[in-house]
């Protein structure tokens, strides 16, 4: 088992997942800084697709861009329907959204005690 991540790794490694999103045309691409609000995760990172189809392929494109980092997804939910998938990597979560799932879930809403940052490829 590899030694546990840094904080500033960490940061680095969510900071990564976000510019992945980014890179692949997702929208609104948000990066949440969990510390001080949860224990769940150190950080979320929320993005946008503009089809189920972009919605997965998304997600992927930081699955695999993080493999080629050293890192692997811990598990992977919604996938197979692409309206909301959720990437695990354990210390930070990306979620990546069809419009209309993000327009109804909020999810910055419910987390709106983290501090927010947008990424921009």
């Amino acid at each position: 088992m590899p030694p546990a991540a840094s904080p500033v790794q960490v940061a680095e490694h969510a900071r990564r997942a976000a510019t992945l999103c980014a890179d692949n045309k997702a929208q609104d691409v948000l990066l949440l800084d969990l510390h001080g609000v949860t224990d769940m995760a150190d950080f979320f990172i929320v993005a946008t697709g503009t089809s189920d189809t972009h919605v997965r392929s998304v997600a992927q494109h930081v699955v695999e861009g993080m493999a080629k980092a050293g890192l692997k997804a811990y598990h992977i939910e919604g996938a197979e329907t692409g309206r909301w998938v959720l990437v695990d990597f354990v210390d930070f979560v990306v979620h990546v959204f069809h419009p209309s799932m993000r327009s109804y879930y909020q999810i910055e809403r419910l987390w709106g005690d983290a501090p927010a940052v947008a990424v921009t490829s």
